[in-house]
């Protein structure tokens, strides 16, 4: 199962997003509060996936993805937004995501687009 770091800025997110994997026998080895600190516990922990929500103060998650890719090429980043825009998609995808989730999302999707990504 994959280890996870979830990164958004919204509490009750990160908790949510942390009872899904966990229930389903990942392991959620770190949460952060906004890009910035993101890309910080991505260098340390070394996660397989880090689920990561676009609009955050101090670093926006797209700004996060395109560091984290610097740092690592192959990283498995899932963006995870409100804002399903058809340009943020794109702009993620092209900056190396390699998956989108639209918030609010059921259960069954995260654990599916995590599973496509282990």
């Amino acid at each position: 199962m994959a280890r996870v770091l979830i990164v958004d800025d919204a509490s009750f997110m990160r908790i949510s997003i942390k009872n899904m994997l966990t229930k389903n026998g990942h392991e959620v080895i770190g949460e952060a509060e906004n890009g910035k600190v993101g890309v910080e516990k991505f260098k340390e922990l070394s996660p397989d996936i880090v689920t990561m929500d676009i609009t955050m103060p101090e670093m926006s998650g797209l700004e996060a993805l395109k560091e984290i890719v610097k740092i690592d090429p192959g990283a498995k980043v899932l963006m995870v937004s409100a804002m399903g825009q058809e340009a943020m998609v794109r702009d993620a995808i092209m900056s190396g995501a390699k998956g989108f989730i639209v918030k609010p999302f059921k259960e069954e999707g995260i654990i599916a687009a995590v599973k496509k990504l282990g």
